[in-house]
């Protein structure tokens, strides 16, 4: 099939792709505004910062659950993340080029929904230095910290979506799972490293801060734990255990993949 081909039969697949991702980090940068800012009633309310943390964790994982199990998460699988994309690419499971056009489609995405915050919310807010487009840099342990948490909370993501959604028994809940330990992740992890595991994710708010402080991190870590998490589950399940690579595949929605669920 070419690029051409693929982009009339599946452009609906890579537009909910770009869509999602962006509603997400436009959700993102108006939670942590919300919880952040200093001019806010929420973040004046609640002097607790660990507590804002959970608040936003908490908010954005309500926001991935709704995207998940939208018609649009069942039908494109709900990557968001492209990371995600290439781990099953290399596993078998999507085609080179629906690959390609879901990782452009989540870095334009992302970077729209950032550039959207930024023109509902203003500079003035989303620019304070307490919020500063979510941008995730590597927190007071330091750069060795950071990469090494990416890598992990990576492995833990990916390891989770394998096992779940490879379950005929538990898959329809994996977008429950996964959006659980987002929110963990976010409370927990995020001064760490800011919580990343996705490029686009970071890329997107490094174009609007213009701030590229140890970007490659965002990169090459979420990648690294997400490949070293499928390989680990190849070894111990085998490559015919892995069925698909939707999030939520227990629906009527099309599947584009090599699928093997039905």
């Amino acid at each position: 099939m070419s690029a051409q081909q693929s982009l009339i039969q599946h452009w609906q697949e890579y537009l909910i792709e770009a869509v999602a991702l962006g509603i997400l980090l436009f959700s993102a940068c108006a939670y942590v505004s919300l919880m952040e800012h200093p001019n806010s009633p929420i973040n004046q309310a609640l002097p607790n910062p660990l507590l804002r943390l959970a608040l936003i964790g908490l908010s954005m994982g309500l926001t991935a659950i709704a995207i998940i199990y939208s018609p649009w998460g069942k039908r494109s699988g709900a990557h968001l993340n492209p990371a995600v994309t290439l781990t099953y690419y290399l596993l078998g499971k999507i085609k080179p080029r629906d690959a390609l056009f879901y990782i452009l489609a989540q870095f334009i995405g992302g970077i729209s929904g950032v550039w959207l915050a930024r023109l509902v919310l203003g500079d003035t807010i989303i620019g304070a230095p307490q919020v500063n487009y979510v941008l995730t840099h590597p927190g007071v342990y330091g750069t060795s910290a950071a990469f090494v948490a990416e890598v992990v909370i990576s492995f833990g993501l990916m390891s989770l979506i394998l096992i779940s959604s490879n379950s005929r028994k538990f898959n329809r809940y994996t977008g429950l799972f996964v959006s659980f330990l987002v929110a963990v992740y976010i409370t927990l992890e995020a001064p760490v490293s800011g919580m990343s595991m996705n490029p686009a994710r970071s890329l997107s708010s490094a174009v609007a801060a213009q701030n590229w402080t140890e970007i490659w991190i965002y990169f090459v870590a979420p990648l690294f734990g997400m490949l070293m998490a499928a390989e680990a589950y190849r070894r111990v399940k085998g490559d015919e255990s892995i069925l698909c690579c939707k999030l939520h595949h227990d629906n009527v929605q099309p599947c584009i993949f090599r699928c093997h669920y039905h």
